[in-house]
């Protein structure tokens, strides 16, 4: 049986996550590749993080974070 669906609550604060990191991307003048490339990930995943499409690992974020140059806080 596959697993359920997430709640509506968890699909919100997921695009949330997402809507702060293009926040601090853009702030940070990088494009969706350019972040990537820092984090070690691919522009496909990046672009699904920010839609809030992908429930990233917490490795991921702090990747995300240092990349940006940012604390993780601000970003969860």
């Amino acid at each position: 049986m596959p697993p359920a669906p997430p709640s509506p609550r968890v699909l919100a604060a997921r695009r949330a996550i997402g809507d702060r990191i293009r926040a601090a991307r853009l702030h940070a003048n990088l494009t969706q590749e350019g972040l990537a490339e820092r984090a070690g990930l691919d522009r496909q995943a990046v672009n699904r993080i920010e839609q809030g499409h992908a429930s990233p690992y917490v490795d991921t974020l702090i990747s995300i974070a240092i990349a940006l140059d940012v604390p993780l806080r601000d970003l969860v």
